[in-house]
């Protein structure tokens, strides 16, 4: 079938070149400056310029319009040490900040782009009073047994008889280390769950929270709400991994509604420590465009971009990056070693391949008025995480969309490099050939 002239047309008329300087983010600010939730995508968890632009927004974001909080899709214990690094806390420099992303893709969060950005935080909050500060924290539920851990240790310096009972607690979880091990064992019944016990030690320490927050203010408000979160990843990360292995249980929903749950506590904390809360979130497309305008809504799944619009409306704006072609930073199975891996151009289908006929190479696209309804054709989406299979480039890596419903802005970038790992390892180092290469 023909696809309609409409969608080119569109982007022709809306989209706006980018020149390479600062000004490119000049309209995207203006849409923010009325908003307290800007959601900055990725169409890749390995390109360079993706978490460039994001830092650079951020920053213009943190100077020119207020907003203090970044919440990125990590877990929340290790974007807690980067907190206490930006905070000007501690003894890290802006690359040991970043030594507790130890989970595979270590490159995500352990690479050039982010030590750059969290550096940049770090100063700026050296001009700020300590309770004005930005803040950086995470918002994934993959940390059960690092959490579990927090927990116990913030409890030994307040209150020692409680650890004792949160030892007891979180008993179940000890005989692995495993996280899905354990998940596997409990959806089988050949081992007691754990969820009775991390239920009660969350409701413990939310019931005893005035008597730890009597102590010393700002320095006692933090480490009871890290302690509390790190009691609520373990609630719902004990459920994802005994959920994966049941056929009742969607497991990609329970992420998004603790993603979003993370999310709205943080706000509210934020206010109690004396900032405006107003949050930038890092995440890929396909957890912060919203899920409705997507095939997963077939799928009856959600995501943390239509719950954010769901409960904050036009408080919230939702920001798309794509690409055309270029190299990626991706493994070829999962626990593989990061390479760097040559982009396929977008199928013929695709909003990329769209994007790309229009001759504008690089361009931010704006969705909210009506001449952008055009962008809401359902076109296919390119979506590449922590893996890249090229050999299987359409069944894993495209899903279907309609653009206009499923961001409110977004940029294009024509050609894009791959994020370079703080630590490359030597198959990273060979980067992978050309389109004659896999096109034989």
């Amino acid at each position: 079938m023909q696809r309609s002239k409409t969608p080119f047309l569109a982007v022709r008329a809306l989209g706006q070149r980018l020149t390479g300087d600062n000004m490119d983010y000049d309209a995207l600010l203006e849409m923010a400056r009325v908003r307290d939730l800007v959601l900055l995508g990725e169409a890749t968890h390995g390109t360079a310029e993706f978490y460039r632009m994001r830092a650079e927004i951020t920053l213009r974001l943190i100077t020119e319009c207020g907003f203090d909080t970044v919440a990125i899709e990590g877990d929340w214990p290790d974007a807690w040490r980067v907190d206490r690094f930006v905070q000007g806390e501690g003894t890290d420099d802006a690359s040991s900040a970043l030594d507790d992303f130890e989970r595979f893709p270590v490159w995500m969060w352990r690479n050039r782009e982010v030590r750059e950005f969290i550096a940049a935080l770090r100063r700026i909050n050296a001009t700020r009073p300590r309770q004005k500060r930005v803040g950086f924290y995470g918002l994934d539920l993959y940390s059960l047994y690092r959490s579990a851990d927090a927990v116990i240790r913030y409890l030994e310096g307040v209150d020692p008889e409680e650890a004792a009972l949160a030892r007891r607690r979180y008993a179940a979880l000890d005989h692995v280390r495993e996280p899905q091990a354990y998940g596997y064992a409990a959806a089988l019944g050949a081992r007691p769950a754990a969820q009775a016990g991390a239920v009660r030690q969350l409701l413990e320490l939310r019931a005893v929270e005035s008597d730890y927050l009597a102590h010393d203010g700002t320095d006692a408000l933090d480490a009871q709400f890290f302690a509390e979160q790190n009691a609520q990843v373990v609630v719902n990360a004990e459920a994802y991994y005994r959920g994966m292995f049941s056929s009742r249980l969607n497991t990609w929903n329970l992420r998004y509604a603790h993603m979003a749950s993370m999310l709205f506590a943080l706000a509210r904390y934020r206010v109690r420590r004396g900032v405006s809360s107003k949050v930038v979130v890092w995440a890929h497309n396909s957890h912060l465009g919203d899920a409705r305008a997507t095939e997963s809504r077939r799928r009856g799944e959600w995501n943390l971009g239509q719950i954010v619009r769901e409960n904050a409306h036009d408080r919230a704006l939702l920001v798309g990056f794509t690409t055309y072609t270029g190299h990626v930073s991706a493994a070829s199975q999962w626990d593989g070693e990061v390479e760097q891996k040559w982009v396929r151009p977008a199928l013929a289908d695709s909003w990329e391949h769209l994007f790309h006929t229009t001759g504008y190479d690089r361009f931010f696209l704006p969705m909210q008025d009506d001449s952008s309804r055009a962008l809401d054709e359902p076109l296919l989406e390119r979506a590449i995480g922590v893996l890249y299979l090229p050999q299987m480039e359409r069944q894993s890596h495209y899903f279907e969309a309609s653009l206009a419903s499923q961001f409110d802005a977004l940029f294009h970038l024509d050609e894009t490099s791959a994020l370079e790992p703080l630590e490359p390892a030597a198959g990273w180092l060979r980067r992978e050939g050309s389109a004659e290469t896999h096109f034989m």
